[in-house]
């Protein structure tokens, strides 16, 4: 996959650092870090991250940080927090509300947004989490901090740490009527369209050692159990590992009352994955954790399918109608066959020669 653009919010987080506003003093957390994150003046030893997207943890984990869960902070542990929150409001806010539990008593908490990725609003949030802050513009972004020995407002602290909690949502679209979801994973609160689609053109006939690539919540994975008798083996890729904790969830009894064995793999599917399926369904990303479109990152599903197939193994998939696919299946695969074109979407069956 082609380098990752340049972070304009990971070079604002660092502004009010470079500018001698604010100092660097340890230990410092780290919420949503990202490459960069060999910050002037501390080591590996001084630098504790979370990052749920398996691309950036790698690249992280391979600078020897220190890991931590983002559900479970140690309370006032932190002199500086940083934060690089996503754009869905109710992640962003539980993230804001967990760096303030996390922070010492006269610590600082940092954070920075795109202006386009909700950087004002997340100003706001945390001005009205701690009262007085300091604000600047740089980069197309927005970053902010809260004053030394700054008083957080307990009452939407407590609300606002749960406001990304795990939820059951009613939906018949579903097998059994309802799934588990939390704000900030795709398709959080409904059932995507797209999915939806290869859903209703999938075969009831595949059978075997079937994947789900990009798996998410666990939708199609659902739909596979729910119509397919034949599969024995179902195994989840999915780079999201909130996304992924509650495809757990949601397969598990659906799992057992079948007989079917399923696998969760917290992982980056471009990277490849080890060869030996009969099926695989897929409704692959086009973004990464910016919001530009990104369909390198569909056409090296498209690779890694072909060649985690068995001969003869088919690859279901459905894409946005504009997205430029066709040429990869047509290297990896013997026969593509487009099923159906509808509400601006594309579901293909590709047949490994």
């Amino acid at each position: 996959m082609p380098t990752a653009p340049h972070d304009a919010a990971f070079d604002a987080l660092m502004m009010p650092f470079k500018t001698g506003q604010i100092d660097w003093s340890g230990p410092v957390l780290f919420l949503r870090a990202r490459a960069g994150a060999v910050l002037p003046g501390l080591g590996a030893d001084g630098l504790v991250v979370t990052q749920p997207f398996f691309p950036e943890a790698k690249r992280l984990q391979r600078l020897g940080l220190t890991w931590q869960d983002e559900d479970a902070l140690p309370a006032a542990a932190f002199a500086r927090v940083l934060v690089l929150p996503p754009r869905q409001r109710e992640e962003a806010r539980a993230l804001l509300a967990r760096a303030c539990q996390a922070v010492a008593a006269d610590g600082v908490v940092v954070c920075a947004a795109a202006n386009d990725e909700g950087g004002r609003a997340r100003a706001a949030d945390l001005q009205r989490l701690a009262g007085a802050i300091q604000s600047i513009g740089k980069h197309h972004c927005r970053v902010c901090w809260t004053v030394p020995g700054a008083r957080f407002d307990p009452g939407l602290l407590s609300d606002w740490v749960q406001a990304d909690a795990p939820r059951q949502v009613e939906s018949p679209a579903v097998p059994g009527g309802a799934f588990l979801t939390r704000p900030g994973v795709f398709a959080w609160d409904r059932v995507d369209p797209a999915s939806a689609l290869l859903a209703q053109a999938l075969p009831t006939g595949l059978s075997g050692r079937v994947a789900d690539f990009g798996a998410g919540w666990g939708y199609l994975a659902l739909q596979v159990l729910a119509r397919c008798p034949g599969v024995t083996t179902l195994e989840l890729f999915e780079a999201d590992a909130r996304a992924l904790a509650l495809a757990e969830r949601n397969l598990a009894a659906a799992a057992r009352a079948r007989g079917v064995t399923v696998h969760t793999h917290w992982h980056d599917v471009t990277a490849g994955v080890a060869a030996g399926f009969d099926a695989i369904v897929c409704n692959p990303p086009f973004h990464a954790l910016g919001r530009g479109e990104r369909p390198e990152i569909g056409r090296a599903f498209i690779r890694a399918a072909a060649q985690a197939l068995r001969q003869g193994g088919e690859l279901w998939l459905v894409a946005n109608r504009h997205l430029p696919y066709e040429e990869a299946l047509g290297q990896g695969f013997g026969q593509v066959r487009c099923l159906l074109q509808q509400d601006g979407y594309k579901v293909v069956q590709a047949v490994k020669a």
